[in-house]
């Protein structure tokens, strides 16, 4: 099994001119202990949200926790994300984009920014939209798995990433034990969205964030708390190269 190396608390830094309210669970700058995993944030958006603003050799994958998120890009697409949907959005070569808050509903956001490696980065910019209906779930005794990228146990993601990644959401009811797959290769975070759980033997409360390194084992443990526990489990091989998007 997986070990985790440490557990990392949010930093909360409050309102700014964009959002109500931001936790960073992967704060910006500590590339060489996070790469890919550029940045985590946690936001809540009513007015005026992310108006135009460009990208490139990254991509970034968005959760609507609640509301409703409206976006747009330069490469023709848009469209309206609600509660439980996700966006996975390519920046590659360039993009130039908006997310903002719809139908006069806040919006509740996890959105997380993964560096691309060289031979990714002229990629084709564009974004997939992953509807909640439309997601793969594997059913566990008291577990369920919703993947969004990458395959577990023979299960694919609708997301087509530019380069390696898995990403997937985890519910767990209390106590239910699950072994989730994890690439050996892949350098894994463990975000607990909400409730409490353990990973890897290590107690993790709600806004803190389990990391763990390429292992030769390709199994996490998670075990749900007393509250149960919603996580976002995302890995990806490391890299050398930065883009700060």
């Amino acid at each position: 099994m997986r070990t985790v190396v440490r557990v990392a608390e949010a930093l909360h830094a409050g309102p700014d001119a964009e959002v109500d309210d931001r936790w960073l669970h992967v704060r910006p700058g500590d590339v060489a202990r996070t790469s890919p995993f550029l940045v985590l944030s946690e936001d809540r958006i009513s007015a005026p949200g992310f108006e135009w603003h460009p990208h490139r050799g990254i991509e970034t994958v968005t959760v609507v926790l609640g509301g409703v998120l409206e976006h747009e890009d330069d490469a023709g697409g848009a469209g309206v994300l609600e509660a439980g949907d996700a966006q996975w959005m390519t920046a590659g070569r360039g993009i130039v984009h908006r997310e903002v808050a719809a139908r006069g509903t806040p919006a509740h956001i996890l959105q997380l920014w993964l560096d691309l490696p060289a031979e990714a980065r002229s990629a084709l910019p564009g974004h997939q939209q992953l509807r909640a209906a439309d997601r793969p779930r594997l059913a566990r005794p008291g577990a369920e798995i919703d993947v969004l990228a990458g395959t577990v146990d023979g299960v694919e993601g609708p997301a087509r990433p530019a380069a390696p990644a898995q990403v997937v959401l985890v519910t767990l009811a209390p106590g239910a034990a699950l072994d989730l797959p994890v690439p050996a290769a892949h350098r894994a975070l463990a975000l607990v969205i909400e409730g409490d759980a353990v990973v890897a033997g290590e107690p993790v409360r709600a806004r803190r964030t389990a990391w763990s390194e390429p292992a030769d084992a390709t199994h996490l443990a998670l075990l749900g708390g007393a509250e149960g526990a919603r996580l976002m489990v995302a890995s990806a091989p490391p890299g050398d190269e930065r883009e700060r998007g």
